[in-house]
Parts: structure tokens; C-alpha cells; sequence
């Protein structure tokens, strides 16, 4: 598996419109794309810093996994997300042939039309761990 770099850092938030106000305004950083993804119950907003993304993602339904995120563990990192250069099924595979338990064993449509796929925590000492392809 070849990663090319961090795709982007998943930020769990009550409120996208306050959080975007806060990385406008404060961090002088500027939103480039809104986009809720129905399957995953999550409205998302998006900076760009380098060539790294901070996604932030407030949930449509409180019984979705940001919804569920939220009130067990409140505002912060969600999960980290590395791109992914020589296949996204081929990554996983690995991954699973390695002992990791996976969360996705396919790779599914996340945000901004990216292939995403999910490791869980336990197999990535506790970071939530999202692989990504173009």
C-alpha cells in the first residue's frame, strides 16, 4: 500500500455554521465546499491548509455515527484520512490480510466523490482511520 499523504482531518461539530465561522474568522481560513452525504447522516465543510483538508462534519440524524460521536465523546477529532495511491480495495486487502479489523470492507462514495473505506480504532491504536482514492 502506498499513501501519498494525509487527505484530510475529519472534525466532529455541533454546529457547521459556527465551526465554519470559527476557522473564517479566527483561523483566517475559507470554506470551499459544503456537502451533506446522506448515507452517512453528515453534513460536511471543507478548508483547505497546504495540501492537507480539514473536513468538518455535523450530523443530519442523532442516530448517525457523527450524531452517536457527539454525544459519547463531544467536539473534536473524529478520525484521520490518508490518500491512497495504488488502489483502495488493494489497501484493504493488505489491511486485512495484516489482522486489521476493518469497518468497510469495500470501498464506498464518501464526501467531495472520493472511494472511502473506515479501519477501526482498535486496529490503529485508537484513531479512527479513514483510507481514501480519487
Amino acid at each position: 500500500m502506498k499513501i501519498s499523504h494525509i487527505e484530510h482531518i475529519g472534525i466532529a461539530v455541533k454546529s457547521l455554521q459556527e465551526a465554519i465561522s470559527f476557522y473564517e474568522n479566527l483561523l483566517g481560513l475559507k470554506c470551499y465546499a459544503i456537502e451533506e452525504v446522506v448515507e452517512q447522516k453528515v453534513k460536511t465543510a471543507f478548508f483547505m491548509l497546504g495540501q492537507t483538508k480539514i473536513e468538518l462534519l455535523e450530523s443530519t440524524e442523532p442516530e448517525g455515527p457523527i450524531g452517536k460521536f457527539l454525544e459519547k465523546k463531544g467536539e473534536g477529532i473524529h478520525h484521520l484520512a490518508f490518500a491512497v495511491e495504488d488502489g483502495l480495495q488493494t489497501a484493504l486487502n493488505e489491511m486485512a490480510d495484516k489482522g486489521l479489523q476493518l469497518l468497510d470492507k469495500m470501498p464506498r462514495k464518501g464526501a467531495e466523490n472520493l472511494n472511502i473505506a473506515f479501519i477501526h480504532p482498535k486496529s490503529t491504536l485508537g484513531v479512527l482511520t479513514e483510507l481514501c482514492e480519487k
